[in-house]
């Protein structure tokens, strides 16, 4: 009885050193990612707005609105980054990583709501025959050098995002791909307006009708995406792969059973049940879910949490895996 009462519970083991080095490096890099991108996005707005005021150009206006939609995105995703890196507290006690899909879902019903208002005016602008200032000849060479930034800024985030394996840093390089093709739709409005200058202004208001409508499709699709997430969709086969590999990588692990993994933004949390020997003491088995918690966020740095269930193995007991 008096060894028992000397006995302390088992200090729980700190986070692997790499795996914290792992998120810092991560984090870093996805700030300098989402900054470059929204300084070339604040560059593209200003140089589309000249656009505008010189020639008063409705493709290059509805241009400029689109990529300033994402702009907000994307300084709210440094907003998020920042955010979702708190560790969890007594409000939050899974942590802060659903910022990002919030921010998702409001980018998504502003694609929406001013792609909506927009098709609205530029159906009016088509049926009225609206004339104004006249088209420069060249006007179409501010969306082609808005093309080629957004296009480079696409790539560059992307490869980032694929690297640091940050689905939110990818969903706003997509952003960056969609504002790029809402510029090549100006582009060629642009450039018909500057072949057939009779036609210019009928051209400039059916080219900020096309990209009105991709605002409307990219608002949608972000909208889906970002909702999927905040009601807790079922992450890929790959990621429960990995995760019961690392499981049954610790010695003593033997069987995992159940599995459930869900996404919060940029962090996962995940609950396992492992089989161990039914003749394993208590301590020993506290000592394995200590490590099977290591080695999963090795394996998945951006697993913030890991809760594991332990039972007893009995061989054909039931279908592992």
């Amino acid at each position: 009885m008096k060894e028992a009462q000397e006995r302390t519970f088992p200090e729980r083991l700190p986070l692997d050193r790499k795996v914290a080095q792992v998120r810092l490096r991560r984090r870093k890099e996805l700030l300098m990612g989402a900054k470059k991108g929204l300084s070339i996005r604040l560059g593209v707005i200003l140089l589309e707005l000249v656009g505008f005021f010189l020639w008063r150009s409705s493709s290059l206006l509805l241009d400029a609105l689109s990529c300033g939609i994402d702009a907000v995105a994307s300084a709210f995703l440094i907003y998020c980054i920042y955010k979702a890196d708190q560790p969890p507290d007594e409000d939050h006690p899974l942590g802060h990583g659903r910022f990002e899909p919030i921010a998702g879902l409001l980018v998504g019903f502003s694609l929406i709501f001013f792609g909506c208002m927009a098709v609205f005016e530029q159906i009016q602008g088509v049926f009225r025959g609206e004339v104004g200032p006249s088209i420069d000849p060249i006007a179409w060479i501010i969306p082609l050098i808005a093309l080629f930034l957004l296009e480079w800024g696409y790539r560059s985030l992307k490869k980032t995002a694929r690297r640091k394996k940050s689905p939110a840093l990818l969903a706003d390089a997509i952003h960056y791909r969609i504002d790029a093709l809402t510029s090549l739709f100006a582009l060629i409005a642009l450039f018909l307006a500057a072949v057939f200058p009779q036609y210019a202004h009928f051209f400039d208001h059916i080219g900020a009708l096309a990209i009105s409508l991709f605002m409307i499709v990219a608002g949608l699709k972000a909208t889906k995406s970002n909702i999927h997430q905040l009601v807790d969709a079922r992450p890929s086969p790959d990621v429960f792969r990995k995760v019961r590999e690392a499981a049954v990588s610790v010695e003593g692990v033997l069987a995992t059973e159940k599995c459930r993994i869900q996404q919060y933004g940029p962090d996962s949390h995940v609950s396992l049940d492992i089989e161990v020997d039914p003749e394993m003491s208590v301590l020993s088995s506290h000592e394995i879910t200590q490590l099977v918690r290591r080695a999963i966020q090795r394996t998945l740095p951006a697993v913030r949490d890991v809760i594991v269930h332990v039972e007893p193995y009995y061989p054909g007991d039931h279908k592992n895996g």
